[in-house]
């Protein structure tokens, strides 16, 4: 939720809540007036967003904003299911801090320290880590939502450090610098989970080997990170693209194939208690990645709303 758009979507929350539907509410932070701002280029730059950078973030300005919002929530009965800060910002898309163009790399924890650009991206952290302390504080004070969630900016998974696999005109930084620099900084003193997004391959569902790799490439994100004993993981994002625009069964049952084959592999994680939350992404109007299909929530939406 952006500061601008908070009426309308504070009336959508109150309109779940009473169909007993609970929120987990994405905020941004407020920045200092006349901060910097990156122009959009959606031509030479697609899904880099404008913006300031997060080193520019105002704490004390959140701080007001965020109070009063939940002042609004409180004020209407809302209990939260979560509250996240920010979105994948160890990537460019969404974290000005990074150049553009960027060198085609993803930066690792001595990046952050030695390097003219990770250098930058680390400033942005630290604010944001200061903006993520103001928010703890408002939600520690709420009535109502004292207990709900508090989880980190979520992560896009970029596990490998160094030039990018398939070349891009932008830069990231890992999870799991991004995550040793932040917990370096007194993350763990803030949150109550890690947050994580992840996009598994969809390639041959029902396929034994398939299944394998998808699992290898889960563990491969999860283990470094949502250990035993320690903080759990929240999959703030996940799920499955179609690759066509029909309605077939065939894609429909392959695709609800998919979603059950992953759902097992989180239910072990869950089990192991390294799992705390999990919410499949429903691009709504996309005939990619929406669900809703054909006029009816398809078996993958229904398989990805069941219970463990």
């Amino acid at each position: 939720m952006y500061a601008e758009d908070e009426d309308k979507n504070v009336d959508f929350i109150k309109r779940a809540y009473a169909h007993k539907i609970a929120t987990v509410l994405i905020l941004h932070g407020l920045y200092a007036p006349g901060a910097p701002e990156r122009v959009f280029k959606p031509k030479e730059f697609p899904g880099m967003w404008p913006g300031p950078p997060l080193s520019a973030l105002d704490p004390e300005r959140s701080a007001q904003y965020f109070r009063e919002l939940m002042g609004k929530l409180e004020a209407n009965g809302i209990v939260l299911a979560g509250l996240e800060l920010e979105n994948e910002i160890n990537m460019a898309g969404n974290n000005p801090d990074f150049r553009l163009p960027g060198e085609g790399r993803v930066l690792g924890l001595a990046d952050l320290t030695h390097d003219p650009e990770g250098q930058q991206v680390a400033k942005g952290y630290l604010q944001y880590l200061k903006v993520l302390g103001v928010l703890k504080d408002v939600r520690d004070h709420a009535k109502l939502n004292g207990h709900a969630p508090l989880l980190p900016t979520s992560l896009v998974d970029i596990e490998q450090e160094g030039p990018w696999p398939t070349p891009k005109p932008y830069d990231g930084v890992s999870v799991g610098a991004t995550i040793a620099f932040f917990r370096a900084h007194g993350l763990d003193q803030l949150v109550d989970a890690y947050n994580l997004h992840t996009y598994p391959w969809g390639d041959h569902p029902g396929d034994k080997t398939s299944a394998i790799h998808r699992l290898r490439r889960l563990e491969a994100l999860v283990d470094p990170i949502c250990v035993p004993g320690g903080k759990p993981c929240w999959i703030t994002e996940w799920g499955f693209a179609y690759a066509g625009k029909s309605c077939s069964a065939p894609e429909d049952n392959a695709h609800a194939l998919l979603v059950q084959e992953m759902i097992g592999d989180f239910a072990r994680l869950a089990e192991e208690g390294r799992l705390a939350g999990l919410i499949y992404y429903s691009w709504t109007g996309d005939t990619q990645f929406d669900v809703e299909r054909c006029g009816s929530l398809a078996d993958a939406g229904r398989r990805a709303l069941s219970p463990f």
